[in-house]
């Protein structure tokens, strides 16, 4: 296995690092009820998704 001959800068590990940071979440909001959701989601409490009728909604017993 080969071995790093030299030390690597603390300024080259950190730009190799800078790309490790987690994306946020993108939100859209949904015409039906206005809350954020998740893009290409089935909104679960109508069971929407498109303007179409995927799933029964569920019962907010």
């Amino acid at each position: 296995m080969p071995n790093p001959k030299r030390r690597h800068s603390k300024s080259r590990t950190r730009q190799r690092r800078a790309h490790d940071a987690l994306p946020t979440p993108q939100f859209q909001v949904d015409e039906n009820t206005g809350e954020a959701r998740l893009p290409h989601r089935i909104d679960i409490k109508t069971g929407m998704y498109k303007g179409r009728q995927i799933i029964d909604a569920k019962d907010s017993e």
